[in-house]
C-alpha cells in the first residue's frame, strides 16, 4: 500500500513529447465519442494504462488535463476499479481467483502452488518482467471453478499443474488461447488499448467466434424457445 501512495503522490515525469502527442490525439478521439467529456474517463485510464503498463501519476495528471478534472477526481476512478493497476505489471497479469466457490474446488491451492512455482507473492511481478500475480474476487464464472483470468480472458476448470504449464507457457512466448474463444492472448499493455475502445487486431478478433462456455447460456434459450428442455 505504502508503494502505491508513493506512486501516486510523487510529482509525476512528463511523457516524452512524441508520446503526450500521440496521446492527445487519441485522448480527443476517444472524449469525442461521448456527450459530456468527463464520461471518457474510464477509456482514457485504459489508455493510459496501455502506454506504462499501470495508471501512474503522470497518467492521472494526463486524463485530468484532457477532462478538466482536478488529480483527486481522477485518482478516486482509478483507485476503485481492480482492472486499473497502481503499480507497474508484467506483460500477463495472472489473477487466481479465490472467492468461495473457486477455493473451496482448489482455487486457493493454485494461488499456492503458483506462488511458489513462479517465486513471487501476491500483488508481485516475475523478474523477467513477463507475470504480475494476484489472487482476485469473483468473476461470475463459478460453474467452471477454479478459474484463472490472464489479462483478463478466462482459463476455466483450472488444476495447479495446468495453472503452472500456462504461466511456463507465457513466460516461453508461446501462444496460448484461453477458455471462451480461439484468439490468442495478447500482453497487458495491448489488453489496456482494447479497453480504450481501439480495435482488437488480433486475428479473429473480428469474428465474433466464441467458446462453449460463452455460448452454454444462448444455447439453454434456444432449446427452451423449441421446447427442447424443460
Amino acid at each position: 500500500m505504502t508503494e502505491i501512495l508513493l506512486n501516486l503522490t510523487t510529482r509525476p515525469i512528463p511523457y516524452p513529447e512524441q508520446v503526450r502527442d500521440r496521446l492527445h490525439v487519441e485522448a480527443q478521439e476517444i472524449i469525442e465519442r461521448y456527450p459530456h467529456s468527463r464520461s471518457a474517463l474510464l477509456p482514457l485510464l485504459h489508455l493510459v494504462q496501455s502506454v506504462e503498463g499501470y495508471v501512474s501519476g503522470t497518467g492521472i495528471e494526463f486524463c485530468a488535463e484532457q477532462l478538466g478534472l482536478t488529480d483527486a477526481e481522477v485518482t478516486a476512478v482509478a483507485t476503485f476499479y481492480s482492472m486499473y493497476r497502481r503499480l507497474p505489471t508484467g506483460d500477463y497479469h495472472v489473477g487466481v481467483c479465490t472467492n468461495t466457490l473457486c477455493a473451496v474446488m482448489g482455487g486457493d491451492q493454485i494461488l499456492a502452488e503458483l506462488k511458489q512455482h513462479l517465486g513471487i507473492k501476491h500483488g508481485e511481478t516475475t523478474a523477467d518482467g513477463a507475470v504480475t500475480l494476484e489472487h482476485i474476487e469473483c468473476n461470475a464464472a463459478c460453474d467452471y471453478a477454479p478459474v484463472v483470468m490472464v489479462n483478463w480472458e478466462f482459463f476455466d476448470n483450472q488444476t495447479p499443474e495446468s495453472a503452472k504449464g500456462l504461466v511456463d507457457s507465457l513466460r516461453r512466448g508461446e501462444q496460448v488461447t484461453g477458455s471462451r474463444s480461439g484468439i490468442p492472448l495478447c500482453t497487458f499493455r495491448e489488453t489496456a488499448r482494447i479497453l480504450a475502445g481501439y480495435e482488437d487486431q488480433r486475428p479473429g478478433a473480428t469474428d465474433g467466434a466464441a467458446g462453449p462456455a460463452t455460448l452454454a447460456g444462448l444455447h439453454v434459450a434456444e432449446q427452451d424457445s423449441t421446447g427442447g428442455a424443460q
